[in-house]
């Protein structure tokens, strides 16, 4: 049996500086072979860190046979092109989360996979993240009664690995398919979808507080679940100073669940009703060497992934729904 996992690290941007040191942590058995960048000295860096072999050319990188992997981490736009190569070059595939900007893209990704028998995960490393996981199991348990509502927010500012000029890729709604819903979102999309279920219908507003981003900066949701259940979600990027926000919020018969930015999940019951601390870690970042965990798991030793490829159209359905009922002014169905 191979215990070894060959991988090439294509992009060497901002979030391939979380997946490195991800990759060790959680997964010793993948070996870095290749790293891709179109921008030399980015990846000539990023070969130097790890002793990979650093490639300008994807079809380069492709053609050495140095790797049986891919970790996919590219503007959105560029999600479908590369992937559909990936696999048909035999390529198991990691790719940046959301799969496609739209779903008609997505579903051609998926497509081209089945004609493989390859690993393909989306990484969405909030399926990971373990105060969803620890919070998940005490709503399982049954620490809060029946769920009554949820809340996921996230507000933050413009990161400069990320939206570090005007120029930033991420600015051009072109290259992303929107705004701060369809991208930074989906991490907390991912996680209310775990703990409330399927959404099914979401009436949405949004706004553009900033001026240089051309999708929204600035989402307000209720979300419907399948289960009849109300939630909201609430994504705000803003260059101002922002008070502490609680990620999460679950709300039930017999309680509450928290989580914060600091890796802490509260719980409020009868017995501490000024709360107690049910589970910390080290918070959002503990999420990533899970990620990895699992799809070494799954190409080496055939794991079933936590959650299959098809799960991630979720974040991007909810994202686009959103989008059209901030046209319609609507409730518009996510699922349709």
């Amino acid at each position: 049996m191979v215990d070894k996992l060959r991988i090439a690290v294509v992009g060497c941007g901002a979030i391939a500086k979380v997946h490195l040191p991800a990759i060790r942590q959680g997964a010793p058995e993948i070996e870095i072979a290749a790293v891709v960048d179109v921008d030399g000295e980015r990846a000539a860096a990023m070969a130097g860190d790890t002793g990979a072999t650093a490639f300008t050319s994807f079809d380069d990188a492709l053609a050495s046979g140095t790797f049986e992997a891919v970790d996919l981490m590219l503007p959105h736009q560029l999600h479908e092109p590369l992937a559909v190569q990936a696999f048909e070059a035999g390529q198991h595939v990691l790719l940046e989360k959301p799969m496609a900007p739209t779903v008609d893209a997505c579903e051609r990704i998926l497509a081209a996979w089945r004609k493989t028998d390859r690993v393909f995960m989306v990484a969405e490393n909030a399926q990971y993240w373990p105060d969803v996981l620890a919070a998940g199991e005490l709503i399982a348990d049954g620490a809060i009664g029946e769920i009554v509502t949820g809340r996921a927010s996230i507000f933050f500012p413009p990161l400069d690995d990320y939206y570090g000029d005007d120029t930033a890729w991420r600015f051009n709604r072109d290259a992303t398919g929107g705004g701060v819903t369809i991208d930074t979102g989906s991490h907390w999309i991912r996680p209310i979808r775990m703990l409330m279920g399927e959404i099914d219908e979401v009436v949405a507003a949004i706004d553009h507080p900033v001026r240089q981003m051309e999708g929204e900066s600035l989402a307000r949701a209720l979300l419907r679940f399948e289960s009849g259940k109300i939630g909201q979600f609430d994504a705000l990027m803003s260059y101002g100073p922002l008070a502490p926000e609680l990620f999460f919020r679950i709300t039930g018969t017999e309680g509450e669940i928290t989580i914060d930015g600091g890796g802490k999940v509260m719980l409020y019951d009868r017995e501490s009703p000024g709360g107690r601390a049910a589970a910390e870690t080290g918070g959002y970042f503990d999420s990533y060497p899970g990620e990895f965990a699992d799809f070494a798991a799954a190409v080496l030793h055939g794991t079933p992934l936590a959650a299959g490829p098809e799960v991630a159209l979720g974040e991007l359905r909810t994202a686009l729904a959103m989008y059209r009922s901030a046209e319609t002014r609507r409730w518009e169905k996510v699922w349709d």
